[in-house]
């Protein structure tokens, strides 16, 4: 079942407090909260702030959304990622895999990921909150084969990926990419743009994104997964009225 939330990093300059406020009366259910500025890496007293704003506006939080980028140095780190998760109330992780593309990574590099990655899943699972890639270029799932061959490579039943239209991509290999990595699927990451990378009303993709969502809910393995909006037309905070209400659109005429 998909449900439908937004990824608080759309409004990076506004507070958590107007976000919450947005996204319910925009009718969503639930809010990816970002580790670079809404709930900081390692902040458990903002993390629990956040958490009760949140639910207080009868939202959920459905995942914290980390820059921990796995086997690359960083000013954090996933202990203090996981505290700040866990304070939240976020039931899963969003990390990413590595500072570089897949057609950069070298023997050793690989092993640095997978290593570290292993492990964090390991530490994850203890805690109860699961791990999931970001699908991202300028990492190791920069393309559905990279994404793929890191978690067969990792081999951990914590690990999971997000999913989003790679930049570019025909419209048929989007469903075929999205196909793919349905086993190992967490979250979506939703929003609509042209060829061009402008942010267009996600009305305008309809088409699309109701074959991907009926791809997911036709999945054999049914779960819980978030649709999370990101990348509104103009950062707008007015936009968002008008993605939410196509998304809800969209996710209720593929439940069943």
């Amino acid at each position: 079942m998909l449900r439908p939330g937004l990824v608080s990093i759309t409004f990076r300059k506004l507070s958590p407090e107007t976000i919450v406020q947005l996204a319910a009366g925009a009718g969503l259910e639930g809010i990816e909260w970002g580790g670079d500025v809404h709930v900081p890496h390692g902040d458990t007293a903002r993390a629990r702030e956040v958490r009760a704003l949140t639910e207080a506006a009868g939202l959920r939080v459905s995942s914290y959304g980390s820059y921990y980028r796995v086997g690359a140095t960083r000013e954090f780190t996933f202990p203090a990622v996981q505290r700040t998760a866990l304070a939240l109330g976020a039931p899963l992780i969003r990390i990413w895999a590595g500072d570089r593309g897949s057609d950069r990574a070298d023997a050793p590099y690989w092993s640095a990921v997978v290593r570290d990655a292993r492990a964090l899943c390991t530490e994850a699972a203890q805690a109860g909150i699961g791990v999931a890639f970001e699908f991202h270029r300028n990492t190791l799932t920069d393309s559905t084969a990279a994404a793929l061959e890191l978690i067969r490579r990792i081999e951990h039943p914590n690990a999971r990926l997000y999913w989003q239209p790679p930049a570019g991509m025909a419209e048929d290999a989007l469903l075929e990419s999205l196909e793919a990595v349905l086993p190992v699927l967490a979250n979506l990451h939703v929003f609509h743009w042209n060829g061009s990378g402008n942010r267009l009303p996600l009305s305008e993709g309809r088409e699309r994104w109701r074959s991907l969502f009926a791809r997911v809910e036709d999945a054999p393995k049914r779960q819980e997964r978030w649709a999370l909006l990101e990348f509104v037309k103009d950062d707008a905070p007015a936009a968002l009225a008008e993605d939410a209400l196509a998304l809800r659109e969209l996710i209720a005429g593929n439940t069943t």
